[in-house]
């Protein structure tokens, strides 16, 4: 099995560049000129402001990962839980006609790391729930890492606006020691309020935004992997490969309108509704 191919994540650019067409076309239609947003000090105090606080509050291992993981952003691999099926159908076909070790040079071949791990596995004659107790781990670990990954750019969406406040507190103590200028006060105030705008675009707009598509990817690639760990099950549980697939694209389903829910909520759950060795077991 070759791995999911990646595909340009073309929503991810679609949606910052209408976020920003948006915002400043508003700007304009209220007769504004965009260089009254254009402002290099508040900029500077915004942007430098959270990334500074980000490196103090972030270890540099958890920061890295984070900032790995924006590849996916743009970039997002394709799983196809359909490709993953038809080739569980024909290993499970092998399998019943020249037995499970038959199959250890096509495992070998396998692309996708996890999947591959689980064929070896089975291939090596580990016991089924000592199977799903190792690729859980491997879930877990993958989720966790993800999540942690979400929190970093959560933190950040967090330090944005209040260092936008900042920055325009610094701006009206500037206007507060020129107020012998009445006719700049207004302009000045104008100004100063430009900090707190770039701090609240710059977390709902892209920071928050960012990490939210991290949870989301992270679910369906959670569930996807979750068909992988059923489908290794099945084999070792040599069933017949008309069932493994009534069985699987059942499972598909279920776990496509969970995947959902869970995506709205941004949140990670823990995984219900996979059926169990035992069941497995007694339906062969």
């Amino acid at each position: 099995m070759t791995r999911a191919p990646r595909r340009f994540a073309f929503t991810s650019v679609a949606g910052f560049a209408i976020a920003a067409a948006c915002v400043l076309g508003g700007l304009l239609l209220e007769k504004g000129e965009l260089r009254d947003v254009g402002q290099v000090t508040a900029a500077l105090i915004v942007f430098g402001g959270t990334m500074g606080a980000v490196l103090v509050g972030t270890p540099n291992a958890v920061l890295w990962s984070a900032l790995r993981r924006l590849r996916s952003l743009l970039w997002e691999e394709q799983e196809e839980p359909s490709g993953v099926i038809e080739e569980l159908i024909r290993y499970s076909r092998k399998a019943r006609v020249t037995g499970i070790l038959s199959l250890e040079s096509e495992a070998e071949e396998i692309e996708d790391p996890f999947f591959r791990k689980g064929m070896m596995l089975l291939v090596d004659g580990v016991e089924a729930a000592e199977i799903r107790r190792v690729m859980e781990l491997d879930l877990i670990i993958f989720e966790n890492q993800a999540e942690s990954d979400a929190k970093v750019f959560d933190t950040a969406g967090g330090y944005a606006p209040t260092i936008g406040i900042i920055g325009a507190v610094i701006g009206l103590i500037q206007v507060m020691k020129h107020l012998e200028s009445l006719s700049d006060v207004g302009h000045g105030i104008a100004v100063a309020f430009v900090a707190t705008l770039y701090g609240v675009g710059l977390a709902n707009l892209v920071l928050l935004p960012i990490a939210s598509r991290i949870r989301v990817r992270s679910e369906l690639t959670a569930h996807f992997r979750e068909l992988i760990v059923e489908g290794v099950i099945i084999l070792q549980a040599g069933m017949n490969p008309r069932l493994v697939e009534r069985m699987l694209e059942g499972f598909t389903k279920r776990h496509t309108t969970t995947a959902a829910n869970r995506a709205t909520e941004s949140a990670v759950a823990g995984r219900s509704g996979a059926p169990h060795d035992a069941d497995i077991a007694e339906a062969g």
